[in-house]
């Protein structure tokens, strides 16, 4: 039988457990709200070599497109987070003279022709402004919080109140990068480091993770008519 003593240690106990616990949901809830309205705490610069290469199958996208390999680590991180899906990366020639990604989709000084822009559409896109967007739009804010002043280590980001873009159309977002020639790579290119993880793997073709038939969603890429609002330096 326990003793008062006892009692009174394992109810303290029981106490001390109880407010780390709640200190620790306080903690988990600011830093979800805080990332939530924020982009990327910080960033640096990668002058690693730069190649066009395809997006890995982790992340949903229009089959055959590819970016800039040094942005793939930011798109998985993104992938995990909000329910994306590409529908355009670098849209030129490779190598081999092939063409990759929407021809004429693009404005002149796209970023697109450098692989550092993507199109983006909700893994469930129905063409209209619904609730399949939210996600769209809280990656959106949180690259963006006041129009035309996006956050390190975005470059422009198209979307509500951006001709050609926006909730029911798509989000572009850019990668500040070193100054670079059409289709040519940049010396550089502005991240946020993330660590390497898992995510969620790419929809098999024709279904989605419930097994259902998956959404119809734009193919290759998604055209920008510039038609007034504020040009955008990259879609």
């Amino acid at each position: 039988m326990a003793t008062p003593t006892d009692s009174t240690r394992q109810g303290g106990s029981r106490r001390a457990r109880r407010a780390l616990l709640a200190a620790a949901a306080t903690a988990l809830y600011c830093w979800a709200a805080a990332a939530a309205v924020a982009g990327p705490h910080s960033t640096r610069l990668a002058y690693a070599p730069g190649e066009i290469v395809p997006i890995p199958a982790a992340i949903p996208h229009e089959e055959g497109d590819m970016v800039d390999r040094r942005i793939v680590p930011n798109l998985r991180w993104i992938a995990r987070r909000f329910p994306i899906y590409v529908t355009d990366g670098y849209s030129g020639k490779l190598p081999d003279g092939e063409h990759v990604g929407c021809r004429g989709c693009h404005v002149r000084r796209s970023d697109h022709y450098n692989g550092l822009a993507v199109d983006i559409v909700p893994l469930r896109w129905s063409g209209k402004c619904d609730r399949h967007w939210r996600g769209i739009t809280r990656l959106a804010r949180w690259a963006e919080r006041r129009q035309n002043r996006p956050l390190p280590p975005f470059r422009w980001v198209g979307y509500n109140g951006d001709s050609g873009h926006g909730c029911g159309h798509h989000l572009h977002l850019s990668w500040e990068h070193a100054p670079a020639r059409k289709f040519q790579l940049a010396e550089w290119v502005e991240v946020f480091p993330v660590r390497r993880q898992s995510v969620a793997p790419h929809p098999r073709p024709g279904r989605n993770g419930s097994g259902d038939k998956a959404p119809r969603r734009p193919r290759g890429g998604v055209s920008q008519t510039q038609t007034g609002g504020v040009s955008p330096r990259g879609d």
